[in-house]
């Protein structure tokens, strides 16, 4: 697993390479320095940040940094490089940048040649084109920039020239470590913050002063429970992207199996990319009755089944606070980002792959190994999904092991806050 980890991230470091030549060796920290000089001519360009990220959860991480840089009088801006960015309506965060939606949604950096040629016939070399044109030029215009992803992203971030602050989300020791390209690429950054205290030591024995603040993640596990459904119940995550429809369809068909003859009723998240209106559609077909309900996106019903669309955010779906603990007794997950948070609230997280645990994906494997127990993989076939479902409802002791070993492995809360003080008092001392 740590081979290939490396040779994937030296073909992204690569890649970035080849889009902006050697532009990435030239900005030596000197160079950065007068570069900042230049961004700090007024006071908003001093207190401006550019946030640049690379996914659909990157985003989201993003928006909760976001909360954090403004409380300590920072103004900052997200720039994201995959589709069109955050889509949570109440943040006053501003977007920049050019952007676009590609076909892959963003997974080209596994050895998807299928992917990458797709996004290339989109538009893709036009785009990073752009990106690059937008970041060579907001040192003008900000006084630091962080990048929240993965190598790709942190190079990008680099070609500003600004103090570059990396927080990585994509690599932990646990799955592959950071390769040496990647570790050459962090050097020199104004602040390195990572997933977990083993990741930051590795980093540090290779001389990158990296740190574990805590997971962002679990910050975001925020929101108040859905209104008028009382626990326990099932939540239904398909992810954010174009997979997500077909995911939606095979999650929903389980979940009514599941669900009938108990008194559980199953919530479905919908994020931000996702069209409602396509899910119903879907829904309508496979036999639901759906309809409206106030504070959801729908309310479906087939037979004793009662189904939600949730809109909101994931946290108030797994384990509110207010709750106490209580809320989704076992999640049916697709995504990336989502099923972590839902490991980390402490709720089993099940995932599907056509061949079972055995077959599965590199982004599936590398999530299994960064999840341990608390991911259990199965076959994507509905009456053999079903049978090991069945089996995981009604092992309580079970699925009390899978929730504390997610808590164990996603680690505590407190992330944002803490790079949010580090990125301020690094850039105060700069003044």
């Amino acid at each position: 697993m740590g081979g290939r980890g490396t040779h994937r991230s030296r073909r992204t470091v690569r890649a970035l390479r080849l889009a902006y030549g050697a532009r990435f060796r030239c900005w030596a920290p000197a160079r950065a320095a007068q570069r900042v000089g230049t961004a700090a001519g007024g006071e908003r360009a001093v207190k401006r940040v550019l946030v640049v990220c690379n996914g659909h959860g990157e985003d989201a991480i993003a928006l909760r940094l976001a909360r954090e840089l403004r409380a300590r009088g920072l103004e900052p801006e997200i720039f994201p490089l995959v589709g069109q960015g955050p889509s949570e309506a109440a943040d006053p965060t501003p977007l920049v940048g050019p952007r676009a939606t590609m076909p892959s949604g963003g997974i080209i950096a596994f050895g998807n040649v299928a992917n990458f040629a797709r996004d290339l016939r989109a538009g893709l070399a036009r785009l990073v084109g752009a990106q690059l044109r937008f970041l060579r030029d907001a040192a003008t215009r900000y006084a630091a920039v962080i990048a929240v992803g993965d190598a790709f992203c942190c190079g990008m971030a680099r070609v500003s020239g600004l103090p570059a602050f990396f927080v990585g989300t994509a690599k932990s020791v646990r799955v592959a470590r950071y390769g040496a390209v990647e570790a050459r690429l962090l050097h020199g950054l104004a602040g390195v913050y990572v997933r977990d205290e083993p990741t930051a030591r590795s980093l540090r024995e290779r001389g990158v002063a990296a740190t574990a603040p805590g997971n962002v993640m679990m910050d975001m596990l925020e929101g108040a429970p859905p209104p008028g459904i009382a626990p326990p119940w099932l939540v239904l995550l398909p992810g954010s992207r174009e997979a997500a429809y077909d995911d939606t369809r095979f999650l929903v068909r389980v979940a009514r199996r599941l669900c009938q003859g108990r008194d559980l009723p199953a919530l479905l998240s919908i994020a931000g990319t996702i069209d409602r209106n396509r899910i119903v559609a879907s829904l309508k077909d496979d036999g639901w009755s759906v309809g409206a309900r106030e504070g959801y996106a729908f309310d479906a019903q087939a037979g004793d089944v009662r189904l939600y669309g949730w809109r909101g955010r994931i946290g108030a779906l797994l384990r509110p606070p207010a709750l106490n603990g209580a809320g989704a007794v076992l999640a049916l997950g697709q995504a990336g980002t989502a099923n972590e948070q839902a490991a980390g609230a402490g709720v089993p997280i099940v995932a599907f792959e056509p061949g079972g645990a055995h077959r599965t994906g590199w982004y599936r494997m590398r999530q299994q190994r960064l999840l341990g127990d608390a991911l259990l993989v199965v076959e994507k076939e509905e009456a053999r999904a079903l049978a090991e479902l069945q089996r995981l409802l009604d092992d309580e002791p079970r699925r009390a092991h899978m929730g504390a070993v997610g808590r164990e492995r996603m680690g505590s809360p407190g992330g944002a806050a803490a790079i949010a003080g580090g990125v301020a008092t690094e850039l105060a001392g700069r003044l």
